[in-house]
This record gives C-alpha cells, structure tokens and sequence, in this order.
C-alpha cells in the first residue's frame, strides 16, 4: 500500500468519458486493496453514480447553502468495495461560478479533515475540464493534487480542451502546482485514433499512460448503474481500467506539458486531416503508424 496519500485530478472535457474512466479506475483500485476516496467535481454530480448505484447522494455545496452545520457523513456514502463517493456539486442554475464552488467544497472537506479521519491510499478527483477557469484549476493550482491525468479521445474539440489543460499545468506546475502524470486515450475505435493522440503527445510532452477501447460493455454497465468492474468483471474492458488504476498507484514519473500554441494546434489539426482520409482508404486493421 501507498505511504502516503497520493491526490490525483482526472480532468477532459464533458462527455468525454472522464466520470466513468475515474470510477472505473476507482473500482479498479478498490478491488485491489487500496482505500479509495472519489471526490466528483463536476457541477452535474454525476461522477460517482456507477459507484453507488445511482442512490441520492446530497452535495457538498448544496447542504452549505442549507445552512445547517455539515458533517462528513451527511455528503458521503460508502459505494462499490469501500470506495467513499462525495460530490462537491455546483451553484443554483443561473446563479454563480460552478469553478468557485469547487474551491468552496474542497476548503469544506479539508477543515472537517476528511483525509486524516479516512486515512485514504489514494483521492481521485473527477474535474470538468471544457474551461479551465480559476474555480476549475483549484485541483492543479492550488497543491492539492500531486498529478493530473488527462482522459481525451480523436475528437478535435477533445484535444483541444486537453491542450488548454496543459497549458495550466504549464503555467501553475513551476509555483508548487500538479505535473502532468500523463493522457489517457478514450473511446478509440478508428485506425486513426491511436496515432493521432500519440502524435499530439509527442509534440506536447506528454505520453499516453493507456488506451481504453469503446465498448459496449461499458454502456450496459452503465445502464445497470454500475461500473464495468462490478457488473462484468471479468470482461477485457475491466482488464483495460485494471491496468490503468495499477499504472495510476504506481506511476513515480511526472512531467510539464508543452502545449501547441492555438496556431499550430489549427494547423496540426489540418494535416491530420488530410492523414485520416489516407488513413482509412488504407486502413487494413494493423496500422502500425508509418510514412504518414
């Protein structure tokens, strides 16, 4: 077991996958023996659902703005092999910075010294990552977590969003802030996927830590309102989660990103797309990456 508690921030856009990549990575951990605390920083509090079942689960931010004296056990619930899932939640709609509300339940959670009364291995933190506004980089800027992952698939606008994560790494890492541990490749599925992230990683300093395949397996668990690791255990896709949550654990390297500047990121993006359409007139299944 870890000696010490490791803080990780798991951040990508919306929709990406990030909330039921961490959950999955979560579980992973759980079933290993490692303590685990979940911590969803998403204003949709939806990152532990699969946890828990899908049972109600009062957030951070919610019960401040009940006013009445908050306890741990009031915004906590024990889920899937002893995970314990918070969700810090966000502002009333149209009213206030969703980013702000992190910084407020994060200072909550470490005032009523939750780490020291769970005693956790590990802390996941499953943070939005479409605007890194201040609020937002509160988990990278501020020292609370010692790493960040960036969960991206093929997707442009997903790249794009992890290129502006970078970019704060890059900025708040030299001042005491998170490295970045590394990207985590989601939904691959086309012959491009994979060497089109692992481009965008070898020019901005980074490396892919692991790549997790669409599937099926991951909806129907999903729908079941559990994680892969509950519901199909003994799938290739729970393997997939597995490898990445003992990656995670173990993983002592770190490095400070170089992101593209917003012109070669464009022009970047437009040589790819011409090399997609080479790509899959050719594509035989075995792509191996070269002269292209």
């Amino acid at each position: 077991m870890a000696n010490k508690t490791k803080h990780i921030a798991i951040y990508g856009k919306g929709g990406i996958g990030k909330s039921t990549t961490t959950s999955n990575i979560s579980a992973a951990l759980a079933e290993a023996g490692y303590r685990v605390i979940q911590i969803g920083c998403d204003p949709k509090s939806d990152s532990t659902n699969t946890l828990r079942g899908g049972d109600y689960l009062p957030t951070v931010l919610d019960s401040l703005r009940e006013g009445a004296e908050v306890r741990i056990e009031d915004v906590s619930v024990i889920g899937y092999k002893g995970v314990l899932c918070i969700e810090a939640g966000g502002p009333v709609p149209g009213v206030g910075c969703a980013g702000r509300g992190i910084n407020a339940a994060i200072t909550l959670l470490q005032e009523l010294e939750l780490f020291e009364t769970f005693s956790p291995d590990i802390v996941l933190y499953d943070v939005l990552g479409d605007v890194v506004c201040g609020g937002f980089a509160v988990p990278i800027r501020e020292g609370i977590t010692d790493k960040v992952y960036v969960v991206t698939s093929s997707d442009f606008m997903a790249i794009y969003a992890a290129n502006n994560l970078f970019r704060a790494i890059s900025k708040y890492a030299p001042t005491g802030g998170a490295q970045l541990g590394g990207i985590i490749a989601n939904s691959v599925q086309t012959a491009y996927a994979k060497p089109l992230i692992d481009d965008f990683a070898q020019r901005t300093n980074a490396k892919v830590v692991g790549y997790v395949p669409r599937s099926s397996v991951v909806a129907q668990s999903e729908l079941h309102g559990r994680t892969v690791l509950e519901a199909n255990p003994t799938s290739p896709q729970a393997d997939v989660y597995r490898e990445l949550a003992r990656y995670i654990i173990e993983d002592t390297q770190s490095t400070l990103p170089s992101p593209l500047g917003v012109t070669r990121l464009r022009d970047w993006a437009k040589e790819w797309g011409d090399k997609i359409l080479r790509i899959e007139a050719q594509d035989t299944g075995n792509y191996a990456g070269e002269n292209i």
